[in-house]
């Protein structure tokens, strides 16, 4: 038995120098960081792109420049709550005030509260509410959870298959390994037609992260059990918490929030406007892409 653990308790330690030398290599590989990209491409960072492309690092670099480039045009790091808090009006998709037992930061997502309609402006909230629940994970854990919840979902008020895509594409190739796993609670039948369309863009990794939960179903209920508290799960997903979403009070939080990223970022907060900083120089903040409104 023991000389089985030593040799499994090898084998780790020689995969884990070998990651290590792959992390170096990677990071020798790519080009020069402006301060930002350097600020982004810490070690577990260059770990996730790595993790996501089976450590090849080619491939890994790729993945990695075109986030980089993705980031400085999109700029994820810049979007403010006040530009896009109409689209967290109804509680659409919002950070849990729970984790998972792994301290996993969990965001809800329920799409049959839908109440805008450009897809720029919902992708550019779901990029911000990705950027937050990182932003609030605890030390040592990188990963997050999504509990989609299908209650007043149907085919009208979905999101067109494009739009289906380039979330999952923003996702998978932007924000690789930071879902944990994403629960599908309770879809309709009708969600099948969907899924089967949608399920084609998943990459195999992201694929078995996707879990489907029925109440009903025993094995669903474990599962559900086995990653969070029944005590602080709402009763939407199978717990016996209360799920109340007050915009206002979230509000409040996302505002702190964008402060605590300004200054993790290295920037000034009031990125919005120009304005003159306390010597009365006038100064013009950096440009900000904003997505179109809705027409």
């Amino acid at each position: 038995m023991f000389s089985r653990w030593s040799h499994s308790h090898h084998n780790q330690e020689n995969d884990s120098l070998q990651h290590e030398s792959k992390v170096k290599e990677l990071r020798a590989a790519l080009r020069p960081l402006s301060d930002r990209g350097l600020k982004y491409c810490t070690d577990a960072c260059l770990r996730r792109y790595l993790e996501a492309r089976n450590w090849n690092v080619d491939k890994s670099k790729k993945m990695l420049e075109e986030t980089l480039k993705w980031r400085s045009t999109y700029k994820p790091e810049e979007i403010r709550w006040h530009e896009i808090a109409v689209e967290g009006e109804t509680g659409k998709v919002y950070r849990a005030n729970f984790h998972d037992r792994d301290g996993r930061t969990v965001l809800i997502l329920r799409p049959g509260k839908q109440n805008t309609t450009s897809l720029d402006n919902q992708l550019r909230h779901l990029v911000y509410m990705i950027e937050n629940a990182i932003l609030n994970l605890p030390e040592g854990q990188e990963q997050m959870v999504w509990l989609i919840d299908f209650t007043g979902w149907s085919l009208s008020t979905s999101v067109p298959i494009k739009s289906a895509r380039d979330t999952i594409n923003v996702l998978q190739n932007h924000y690789p390994e930071r879902l944990a796993m994403a629960v599908l609670y309770n879809p309709p039948r009708i969600f099948e037609a969907f899924w089967k369309i949608v399920k084609y863009f998943l990459d195999a990794k992201t694929f078995q992260k996707v879990k489907f939960v029925y109440p009903k179903n025993k094995e669903s209920v474990e599962l559900m059990r086995s990653y969070f508290d029944e005590e602080n799960l709402p009763t939407d997903f199978g717990g016996k918490a209360i799920l109340e979403y007050n915009h206002e009070e979230f509000s409040k939080q996302m505002v702190q929030d964008d402060i605590k990223c300004a200054t993790l970022w290295g920037f000034d907060n009031k990125l919005q406007s120009t304005g003159t900083d306390q010597s009365g120089l006038e100064i013009t903040p950096e440009p900000i892409c904003l997505a179109p409104a809705a027409s």
